[in-house]
């Protein structure tokens, strides 16, 4: 069980096919609620994350925290995309 959101710092994500995501690098939290509201997941997988960019998760993706946190659900990929002004 987690007991301080400290503790998901450094921990690796994965998906749930068991495809690595990224390490925790740092947790969003809503102080007003008292509880995690994302990760900000570092050293991504360029497979799941464009340019191995870190990628924002938010927590109700996660299905279990132990030894890994394991995410329910994840896009097939996140792509980064300039938007062009006109």
């Amino acid at each position: 069980m987690l007991e301080e959101s400290s503790e998901l710092i450094g921990l690796q994500v994965y998906t749930k096919e068991g495809m690595f995501l990224g390490t925790v690098d740092n947790v969003v939290m809503d102080i007003e609620e008292g509880k995690v509201d994302g990760m900000f997941v570092g050293d991504t997988n360029p497979l799941l994350v464009e340019e191995a960019k870190s990628a924002l998760v938010p927590f109700r993706w996660v299905s279990a925290v132990g030894d890994i946190v394991l995410l329910g659900h994840f896009p097939e990929r996140i792509s980064f995309s300039e938007e062009s002004e006109e």
